[in-house]
Parts: structure tokens; C-alpha cells; sequence
């Protein structure tokens, strides 16, 4: 359900739409509505969005926001995340909380996941 002023939707630019795809299929099942060859959209990951066909990509150093998954088997999770074409940027390491580790998919775009603990 759609809430009144709050996040609804992420995109990001992709410079191969079918690479990335395949990457969240494998790594996080997520399934995509393609909208012509150039924009492919999911949904129920806990927030809908899209990507577009586009050279650039969202990192941290540039100033993006990160978007950070959630997972009860951190390390299984990034195995999952190498099996499938992923490249961890920042190796699994604590903070207040929990832990996580960065990685990017094939297009650039980096992402985290964190859990409670190992």
C-alpha cells in the first residue's frame, strides 16, 4: 500500500541491464518487469524501483545514498553475492550492532548488507 510522503521508489542507471538482472535473480530472486529494452522495474523487496540503461552509477564516494539488504546468513549472503557476479568492495566487519560488507553488481552500482552478528 502506498503511504502518504513516504519512500516509494529507487532507480538506478545500469550499463548492462541484462548483467544486472541476472546478478539479482541469482543473488536476491528478485523478479523484473521489463518496459522495453531499456528499463526493467521490481517489486517487493522492500521498496519498488527500477533501472534504466545509463553509464553511470551509484557509489558512496560519489556522494549516493547506499541502499543497504538485510540477512540472517551474512556469509552465506555474500557467497551468494560472489557466486553470482557480485564484487565485494568492503570484506564482512563489525560495528555497533552488527556487521556488514559492501559490494557492487555488474553495472557499478554499490550496495551493503548487514545482519545482527556472524
Amino acid at each position: 500500500m502506498n503511504q502518504h510522503e513516504k519512500l516509494n521508489y529507487v532507480e538506478f542507471s545500469a550499463q548492462d541491464l541484462e548483467a544486472t538482472k541476472a546478478f539479482f535473480q541469482s543473488s536476491f530472486d528478485w523478479v523484473f518487469v521489463d518496459y522495453g529494452s531499456e528499463y526493467c522495474a521490481f517489486s517487493n523487496q522492500g521498496l519498488d524501483g527500477g533501472f534504466y540503461k545509463g553509464q553511470a552509477c551509484s557509489q558512496t564516494s560519489n556522494g549516493a545514498a547506499l541502499l543497504v539488504f538485510y540477512s540472517s546468513d551474512i556469509e552465506a549472503t555474500q557467497s551468494k553475492v560472489l557466486a553470482s557476479g557480485g564484487r565485494i568492495t568492503k570484506s564482512i566487519f563489525e560495528f555497533p550492532g552488527g556487521c556488514r560488507f559492501h559490494f557492487e553488481e555488474p553495472s557499478g552500482n554499490e550496495f551493503a548488507v548487514w545482519s545482527e552478528g556472524r
